[in-house]
């Protein structure tokens, strides 16, 4: 079993994988531990496991981590583990997976799988798949610069913080957007394939990362008066109910405005214009 680690996600949890492999070696699990060293790292590691014939993988980091595995193992039929060691830990939310010690090697120890189909964005610089969301607009003009001594001094304080920055340079404006063939435009759009947001917030009841297709949530108003009102109901999980919101349901989405900031399950992701389709194959998680 290879436990692909980002020491560079939740430092401060970084005792919970130590159990987790406490654990594990005290059952008579082989484990091999490889540490990201760079952005992409964790891709290249996981696409080499998948060559070897590796059956599981495990991605021990967050969201983004999760997501380098997923897009190294793409196609290869090869399993996807997760130690959830994250800011915001989405996908582990969306599954209800174990975040314990005990049960997160309970979990990858008894194997039990549930399929999910991750997304695909397509843009200039090439294909990339997430397994949560994507974000095209001002959530993604945080992602893209928020620093990461910030996210790893206050957490998920961080993005409140880096929010309140780019709400005075963030120039606002209608992102134009296709929804299997039928032209609209929002303000910001998120692609959803779960119905959490930025941890255990609802966004898009309904949906499941199981399911083929997306949950596309068109934000109808522009500024920073609509940003901090969204912002404000995320907690409350109360954004579903929010006017302004369009919630559609689609299987290709292409974001035609050039130049808007992307973001897929929390890191960058370049510019726009791209297209998102599901992936070609499924993925097998383990939950336990």
């Amino acid at each position: 079993m290879l436990i692909v680690y980002n020491p560079t996600a939740g430092r401060r949890r970084a005792h919970r994988l130590w159990r987790v492999l406490d654990v594990m070696a005290a059952n008579g699990v082989r484990l091999e531990l490889a540490e990201t060293r760079h952005a992409g790292h964790a891709r290249e590691l996981a696409r080499e496991a998948a060559a070897r014939g590796a059956g599981l993988v495990v991605a021990a980091g967050g969201d983004g981590t999760i997501a380098e595995v997923a897009n190294g193992l793409n196609g290869s039929g090869c399993r996807l583990g997760v130690v959830p060691l994250g800011t915001a830990n989405v996908l582990a939310h969306e599954l209800d997976l174990p975040f314990d010690p005990r049960g997160v090697a309970a979990a990858l120890a008894f194997g039990r799988t549930r399929t999910i189909w991750p997304g695909v964005a397509t843009g200039a610089a090439g294909a990339r798949v997430f397994v949560q969301m994507l974000g095209a607009g001002f959530d993604a003009q945080v992602v893209r610069h928020l620093p990461l001594a910030l996210k790893r001094a206050l957490g998920r304080g961080a993005y409140v913080v880096q929010s309140v920055r780019e709400l005075a340079r963030y120039e606002f404006g209608q992102i134009r957007v296709c929804l299997d063939g039928v032209d609209t435009q929002a303000g910001t759009v998120i692609v959803a394939k779960g119905h959490f947001y930025g941890g255990c917030y609802t966004l898009a009841p309904g949906a499941s990362p199981s399911d083929r297709g997306f949950t596309v949530a068109l934000f109808d108003r522009a500024g920073p008066f609509s940003a901090m009102a969204f912002g404000a109901a995320l907690p409350l999980n109360l954004i579903p109910r929010m006017p302004g919101l369009r919630l559609i349901r689609a299987h290709e989405i292409a974001i035609a405005s050039a130049s808007v900031p992307t973001q897929t399950d929390g890191d960058a992701a370049g510019s726009g214009p791209l297209v998102v389709h599901d992936a070609a194959r499924p993925i097998e998680i383990v939950v336990g």
